[in-house]
């Protein structure tokens, strides 16, 4: 294994971050972790890579992660804050200069969508470009194994596909890459497997079809009514199922050719809708199911019912 944790625990005073989590990863995969902010996920990336000593034991490359090259590996954290006053081009050769070998630093820029871009300020930078600046950092060494802590927050949609594309060509090429994000919509896409962390503990893991199969439920129909409650009167006398969420009207078990019988059944009690949202399960109703908990769109864990 390329990396691997047993029983890792991590505490801050009276507050449990890491409460016994294990994980294998392989060479070449691409796993994520999946969790809001909070759920531990930026902690056992420091665990794993020797920044930080959790109780348990952890590999990396085959020993203890303080003793790891540093020439294999790259790590990009939520928070980087380079040198003032350098342009894009500067900062990753900068990072370059602290390795023994290093990548050519307009090839690393080009990879990441800023060969335009290199003679620009970090700071008269856009946010988007920022985070790829961060990026090319971490592979201007040409790393072995890469963590990524959440590396498209801040990122325009279609820089966020670039830099899908950049780590799927990575794992192609061999690497191994360790994932964080709140995006559930990234880790379906990009992952091999996901680990999803809710309070320090790692409460599912396989690949995202499979998690979705298992505990995502069956698809399903979110109704935006006028009236919630007389439009949920009106489908239970029917004999419609209903998903636990307090926020939404979400009907459960319903197959796309039969949304039409949900809206006739509404059209004829007289209920007024604005619309009908037909669904697949995916992983955010995987976490929903297995945490109560959502993710929002900044990361932050919201349980159901709140609002």
């Amino acid at each position: 294994m390329v990396i691997s944790a047993s029983d890792v625990r991590r505490s801050y005073g009276e507050t449990v971050a890491l409460d016994g989590v294990s994980l294998d990863i392989d060479a070449g995969e691409i796993y994520g972790l999946i969790g809001p902010n909070g759920a531990g996920k930026t902690t056992l990336v420091r665990a794993l890579t020797g920044t930080t000593d959790p109780e348990g034991e952890v590999r990396l490359l085959g020993e203890d992660p303080k003793r790891a090259d540093p020439q294999r590996l790259g790590l990009l954290p939520q928070e980087f804050s380079p040198p003032a006053r350098l342009t894009a081009r500067e900062v990753v050769s900068y990072y370059g200069g602290l390795y023994d070998e290093s990548r050519d630093v307009g090839e690393t820029l080009a990879d990441v969508g800023l060969t335009d871009s290199g003679n620009t300020y970090y700071e008269d930078l856009s946010g988007g470009q920022k985070r790829r600046v961060c990026v090319a950092t971490t592979l201007v060494n040409d790393p072995d194994v890469l963590f990524l802590d959440e590396p498209t927050t801040g990122i325009d949609p279609q820089g966020r596909r670039d830099v899908w594309g950049l780590i799927d060509a990575l794992a192609d090429a061999g690497a191994t890459v360790l994932v964080t994000t709140h995006y559930m919509e990234e880790a379906e896409r990009l992952c091999d497997r996901v680990g999803l962390l809710a309070g320090g503990r790692l409460v599912a893991e396989g690949p995202p079809a499979a998690l979705v199969a298992e505990h995502g439920g069956r698809p399903r129909v979110e109704i935006r009514a006028d009236d919630s409650d007389h439009a949920r009167e009106v489908l239970a006398a029917a004999d419609y199922a209903f998903v636990p969420d307090e926020r939404r009207l979400v009907v459960d078990d319903v197959a796309p050719d039969e949304v039409g019988d949900v809206a006739t059944t509404l059209t004829d009690a007289g209920v007024a809708y604005d619309g009908l949202l037909w669904r697949q399960p995916d992983l955010e109703e995987v976490y929903l199911q297995l945490t109560g908990q959502t993710v929002g769109a900044s990361g932050t864990p919201r349980e159901v019912g709140d609002e």
